[in-house]
């Protein structure tokens, strides 16, 4: 039999025991197959109504004025926020807050209609609970709105000008229409969920290559990650035997969530297939290598579940899709370059939400083929010294 038709032999049989030890393995089997199907469903599902509405608020209105009345009426009757209490005083309010009964107060001074008739600027205090962000927009931006519309109001009543016209020119001399751009909804889901679905796939794939590395460790009594057969005699073998596996396995599972689930949602959906076909041919390949290599040190099974579950959220915010890019420090963002979550979120945003093109996104891809070789040259290295431990043991 020639070299060639060898190294073929052993790369599938390499690939066939790594697909059978996959399906044999249920906990592999739930982190490579269950876990990517459900967990975007579930986390779009939860975040599919893009905003909140109806936020519970308490007010305490010492003013007790036409005015302050006119302010707590609006607030009511807009979508993102409702009255849900009156307080007496500060510390009342405080205490329906640490209850969880409301979101945020509303105080209003006892001399805020005193001060906009003297023609002086009125205050409101607002008070928000920060452990969700949503809700803060939420009741401080409509606080923020009611005071610029009753502001037009006033300024209105003042200016005594004889037609509407001179009215809306007066409190609006440029009109203007505000469209968030690339997200007109202003939501949550259409803003981070693709980058999550983006850092799902590498999660998931890391968490499946590093329990099936760690039960190959414990399975074996030498504790090495390659088993002694005559099939596994080649690094190159190995590592690509081991690939085409979860290359195959997560083709499927890239396709379901660079595809379907943001239609099944009606997440944004810009990108050509061919687009989407050239970011996610790199990433996938990128996330392959890169967890075998981490799978280097995994010495027990639960062990890379730690590792990956430590650094999910940190990574959410190195893709710079949370938090902005430009504010992230330049030894973060240099550490943001060893994991391909982080290009690969920004390149599908950038063509799925935002309409860029290929030739737009080419930084992107060029960092995942750097990363992509980079890591297969890693794991080779890593298999060949478990290799050659495995031979020296035998010996």
């Amino acid at each position: 039999m020639s070299t060639f038709r060898k190294a073929l032999n052993d790369t599938a049989y390499i690939w066939w025991e790594e697909m059978r030890s996959v399906f044999r393995d249920e906990g592999v089997l739930i982190f490579l197959i269950i876990v990517p199907l459900a967990y975007p469903l579930l986390y779009s599902w939860i975040y599919n109504n893009e905003v909140v509405r109806d936020v519970p608020v308490v007010v305490v209105d010492q003013d007790h004025s036409q005015l302050s009345r006119q302010f707590i009426r609006k607030c009511d009757a807009s979508p993102d926020v409702r009255v849900a209490f009156y307080a007496d005083d500060l510390d009342e309010a405080q205490s329906l807050v640490s209850r969880q009964l409301v979101k945020g107060v509303y105080l209003i001074p006892s001399d805020f209609a005193e001060r906009v008739g003297r023609m002086e600027q009125g205050t409101i205090s607002v008070y928000c609970d920060m452990a969700l962000m949503l809700t803060y927009k939420a009741i401080f931006q409509t606080a923020m709105l009611v005071s610029q519309d009753m502001g037009k109001e006033l300024q209105m009543s003042l200016a005594r000008h004889y037609t509407d016209h001179e009215d809306a020119i007066s409190v609006q001399p440029l009109a203007y229409e505000d469209v968030p751009l690339f997200n007109p909804s202003g939501g949550y889901g259409s803003g981070v969920l693709p980058a999550v679905l983006m850092l799902i796939l590498q999660q998931t794939l890391v968490l499946g290559i590093g329990m099936s590395a760690g039960t190959a460790r414990e399975r074996h009594r030498n504790g090495q990650l390659v088993p002694q057969s005559p099939h596994y005699s080649g690094v190159y073998r190995i590592v690509w035997g081991k690939a085409l596996c979860y290359m195959m396995i997560f083709a499927v599972m890239g396709a379901y969530l660079a595809l379907l689930v943001p239609r099944m949602f009606s997440f944004p959906m810009l990108a050509s297939g061919s687009s989407l076909l050239a970011l996610m041919i790199p990433y996938i390949a990128a996330c392959v290598f890169f967890g075998m290599t981490v799978s280097c040190l995994v010495r027990y099974r639960e062990n890379v579940m730690l590792l990956m579950v430590f650094v999910s959220v940190p990574l959410l915010f190195l893709t710079g899709v949370s938090w902005p890019q430009a504010g992230i420090p330049g030894f973060w963002q240099g550490i943001s370059w060893l994991f391909p979550s982080t290009f690969g979120a920004r390149g599908y945003i950038r063509l799925n939400t935002m309409g860029a093109s290929v030739n737009d996104v080419l930084p992107e891809l060029r960092n995942l083929w750097i990363q992509a070789v980079a890591y297969c040259g890693l794991a080779c290295l890593v298999y060949g010294h478990q290799l050659r431990m495995a031979r020296r043991h035998e010996e």
